[in-house]
């Protein structure tokens, strides 16, 4: 079993998971162009995965058969596990606890050949619609206090396997980087009485410069710190805590927004490698009025160096209103000119 472990210096905590090492990855290169009957993602290898916990189906097909078109399953080397008990105990000056959690694959299509912004509005929706469907059932667990939902797309960005997926991390602590943004914002809304993300969105809005594209409910832009060279964020104008708080038709106009920012990064950076991170309010509804859920899209087209480890200080070579007017002058339609569905080694 997996294990918790806090620095006592930080008071981060790190998942020692032994079973990761196992990952198809950890054997010599990824494999980068599976054929359909050896993806243990594509229908018909429903044996190849655990059970799914979670399937769209157009037709009357069997559970952990063919006939899906979405599929959620249970990671089969996961960072942490969900069953068992906590069990918090000191050693010393350090704590650990077991590895409980959840830890979940969402096959986002049936299709091989078919990455997340290839995929039709509709199509997309599904996928989020799925992300609220497991948050949902999730929380009930009074166990986790916070669930991670992202995306590695590409070699570069910590994907294992080709077939367009994301995943979800339901962990017992708020993880380290949510804590420093609740902080902050809890501190603002302590002086001001306001969201500052709330106050962001209006003076990016106002400004102008840093926005790639205004969607009416949605918005994306380029942080004034970021990061990362054409780092994106895609953000509710409305203050919402959680993903799953946002209306049933408003779900359509995030993928379309969605759709368009990662078509437009495509279109950019000759489609790169990304991280996709959604950060939502931890479970409960003690941070609703501070916190304000948001996409952060990452593309990994530099690398994090000594510097940056030793310091916390991030190097951007790109000045983002840079990278905002780049992506606001591509024209994302061009995207599926430009790249098209992969092309996939006929079965044998």
């Amino acid at each position: 079993m997996s294990e918790l472990r806090r620095d006592p210096i930080t008071g981060r905590w790190v998942i020692i998971s032994t079973v990761r090492g196992k990952r198809p990855s950890s054997f010599g290169n990824m494999v980068r162009q599976e054929e359909p009957h050896l993806c243990p993602f594509c229908p018909g290898n429903e044996s190849s995965t655990p059970p799914e916990v979670l399937a769209y189906r157009s037709d009357q097909s069997q559970p952990n058969k063919k006939g899906w078109f979405l599929r959620v399953i249970s990671n089969k080397y996961p960072a942490l596990t969900i069953e068992g008990s906590l069990s918090r105990e000191p050693k010393g000056i350090y704590d650990k606890m077991d590895g409980i959690g959840a830890h979940e694959v969402i096959i986002e299509t049936a299709d091989h050949a078919r990455d997340l912004a290839d995929l039709s509005i509709d199509e997309i929706k599904n996928v989020l619609w799925a992300f609220r469907d497991r948050t949902l059932d999730l929380q009930k667990d009074h166990r986790f206090k916070y669930i991670l939902i992202f995306k590695n797309h590409g070699e570069a960005a910590g994907a294992s396997l080709e077939h367009s997926h994301s995943q979800l991390i339901a962990t017992p602590i708020i993880p380290h980087i949510v804590i420093e943004e609740i902080n902050g914002a809890r501190k603002y809304f302590n002086f001001k009485e306001r969201c500052i993300f709330c106050d962001i969105i209006r003076q990016e809005i106002s400004e102008s410069e840093r926005v790639v594209r205004d969607y009416g409910d949605f918005i994306s832009y380029v942080p004034y710190a970021s990061r990362f060279p054409f780092e994106v964020w895609l953000v509710p104008k409305q203050h919402m805590s959680h993903l799953v708080d946002i209306g049933i038709d408003t779900y359509q106009y995030l993928a379309e927004a969605l759709k368009d920012t990662l078509n437009r990064l495509r279109v950019s950076l000759n489609n790169p490698a990304f991280n996709f991170i959604i950060h939502s309010a931890p479970v409960g509804g003690e941070y609703n009025e501070i916190y304000h859920w948001h996409i952060e899209i990452i593309p990994r087209i530099t690398s994090v160096a000594g510097f940056e480890w030793g310091s916390g200080f991030y190097i951007n070579p790109t000045r983002p209103e840079d990278s905002a007017q780049f992506m606001r002058d591509v024209d994302p339609s061009q995207a599926e000119k430009m790249f098209g569905a992969k092309v996939v080694p006929k079965s044998k």
